[in-house]
């Protein structure tokens, strides 16, 4: 059984999703170091205290921002990663809506391999 079908036979988890994200960030960082912070993490998830969360909304941080962004040959691209079974929130769907207003990139991912090839397909121009 490889990866994609363990993962769909069980329930996922938000760790499964973490899991997902660091094998994407080792593997752009190994093949494209060159581009070495051109794609990352905006840290907005994560349980808050009321206060702190306040404060940090007071500060810009947005609901639903994508999982991670690349910035290339002068564009942005938002890259959402999800579980094979995995779903948006209502503020993520909103932040993608917001995203394809502004003409940004903005692509469900789910797994490594669709990541490779989206990443592929930024690279080479096809996007």
């Amino acid at each position: 059984m490889d990866m994609q079908q363990y993962m769909m036979k069980r329930r996922p988890t938000r760790h499964d999703e973490e899991r997902l994200q660091m094998a994407c960030c080792r593997w752009f960082g190994l093949q494209y170091p060159h581009l070495a912070g051109c794609l990352f993490h905006a840290a907005n998830g994560g349980w808050r205290s009321p206060t702190e969360a306040a404060r940090l909304k007071a500060m810009g941080v947005v609901p639903g921002v994508a999982d991670l962004l690349l910035i290339y040959r002068g564009r942005v691209h938002a890259i959402e990663l999800k579980t094979p079974t995995g779903r948006q929130s209502p503020a993520q769907k909103q932040w993608q809506r917001v995203c394809e207003t502004q003409g940004v990139s903005y692509t469900v991912v789910r797994g490594i391999e669709e990541f490779i090839n989206h990443i592929g397909t930024i690279i080479n121009g096809a996007d």
